[in-house]
Parts: structure tokens; sequence; C-alpha cells
């Protein structure tokens, strides 16, 4: 009987290891741009395909492909997928869950309050612009207020933060659409399958060519979790283009240190998804949706 061969060791480089040289890190993110194009391809396709009539359990392939397209290329790599770390306590492991909800808590605590107030001047800032603007009927319209907006004459970028807090854009209670549905839907259909994408799989790669040699909050990161940020802001809209997109670039850190910190994609989840639920409640406060 034939044995199988052993698997590939997978290492993540510490500060103190010998550099991997420049032909490595190029073969490692020529595979990783492969796998993000293909995957997120895919799923444009799955999203595209729905939006013709098809039921949306379509739709339950696209955690499908974030999750086994690492899986099975760990497979033709003759790795270990779970060197990854792309599994999620068992529901009955309360202490893997709780050491994952516990970091993310201690993040909301930090960027809660800057946040929302935040959101509250920029949805501000926005109605101010808009006044200043005036109707746009036309195309020469839209030229003249884009012109005016660059040359600063409108003079809407230089407002004081302080005036624009006093405006009357308020939030007034308002239920999101299957507000019910929000939080099973973005723990586990959004946040999980991507930050096991993003974080499980591509900067745990990233880390074996990347040395983490800088200590920020007393954990140490290294390239892999920008790179692998910038990965995911683009991801987005390479399955649906919004201008927008590239600020998600942002909270991915946060995303990338937990996994830093906690060994393991669950806590960075967890924030990802109360980010998401966070920003729908909040635009529909603000009567966004």
């Amino acid at each position: 009987m034939n044995e199988a061969p052993p698997l590939n060791p997978v290492h993540e480089l510490e500060p103190g290891d010998p550099p991997v040289g420049a032909a490595a890190r190029r073969k490692v993110l020529v595979e990783i741009v492969v796998l993000w194009l293909v995957t997120l391809l895919a799923i444009r396709a799955v999203v595209s395909v729905q939006k013709l009539g098809l039921p949306n359990a379509v739709l339950a392939a696209v955690p499908f492909l974030f999750i086994y397209a690492p899986v099975w290329l760990c497979t033709r790599r003759n790795v270990d997928s779970y060197a990854y770390r792309i599994a999620i306590p068992g529901f009955t492991d309360t202490q893997g869950w709780s050491e994952a909800l516990g970091w993310c808590l201690r993040v909301i605590l930090i960027v809660a309050i800057p946040w929302f107030v935040g959101y509250h001047l920029y949805q501000n800032w926005v109605a101010a612009l808009l006044h200043k603007m005036g109707p746009v009927h036309d195309l020469d319209g839209g030229l003249l207020v884009a012109q005016r907006l660059v040359t600063g004459k409108l003079g809407v970028l230089g407002l004081d933060p302080l005036h624009t807090l006093t405006r009357t854009v308020l939030p007034r209670w308002r239920v999101p659409e299957d507000a019910w549905l929000l939080v099973p839907y973005h723990v586990f259909f959004v946040a999980i399958p991507e930050e096991f994408f993003y974080r499980g799989y591509l900067q745990t790669r990233l880390n074996e060519v990347f040395p983490r040699k800088f200590t920020l909050f007393g954990t140490k990161v290294g390239w892999s979790i920008p790179i692998a940020c910038l990965f995911f802001a683009f991801g987005h809209s390479l399955v649906t283009l919004r201008w927008w997109h590239f600020a998600t670039f942002f909270p991915g850190l946060a995303f990338g240190w937990l996994r830093e910190r906690t060994k393991s994609p669950v806590a960075g989840a967890l924030f990802h998804a109360w980010c998401n639920v966070t920003v729908t409640w909040l635009d529909t406060l603000y009567g966004i949706r």
C-alpha cells in the first residue's frame, strides 16, 4: 500500500527568521492574485446569475467559494488547510468563542464613539454639500458643480465640524428591512467566510514570506496585513462596483490585527459583522436605506 506523501510545512515568519528571497515572494503573490481573481470573478458570476431572477438560495455559493477555494488550493499544494486557521470553534467550545468575543468587544469599545460621531458629521457634511450645490438638472450643471467643488468655490470642504454638527440632519427611528436576519446573515454568510479567505488564508500565506517585524499594541505584525487589506477592499469592487469600497481597507486593518493577536480569524469576523450591522442600522436611521 502506497503511503500518502507528507504534508508540506506552513511556517509564518518571525522577526528573527532568515529573509525569504524575492522569487519566493513573487511566487506567493502570483498565487494569491490568481486565487483572488478566480474566486471573486466566480462570486461575481453567481451574483449576476441570481439577479436574473433565480432564488436567493443561489447566493449560498458565495460563502462556499470563499471558504473552499483556499481549501482546494491547500490540497493542490499538499498542505494541511487547518494550518491556515480557517476553522471556527465548535458550537460547544465556549472558551474559543469567549476569547474571540472578548477581543471583538475591546475593539468595539475603542472605535464605537469616534465612529458614531464621524458618521454623524459625514451625513451633515453631505447635507451641507447638497444644499450648497442646489438642484442639478443637466450635465452642464453637474460639471459646473464639480468644477466649483474641485476649486473650493463651494466652500463646503472648509466647513467647521462643530458647525456641521449643529445642522438639522439627525437620526430618526427606523428599523432596517429584515432586521432580525442582520446578525446571523452578516456573521455566518458574510463576515466568517470573508475573514477565512482574506485573513485566514491570504494573510497567513503572506506571513510565510513577509516577516512580522513590527509591534502594534503588543502584537507582532507585518506587511501581510495591509497587502491582504488591499485585496479585501478591491475584491468588493470586483464583485459589485461602488465608489466607497476603498474605505473598507481601514477596518480591514483591525480585522488583520485581531487575527494576529488571537491567531484566528474569528475575532475579526465578529468585529467585521458588527461593522456591517452597525452601518446598516446607521444608514437606516439617517434615511439612506
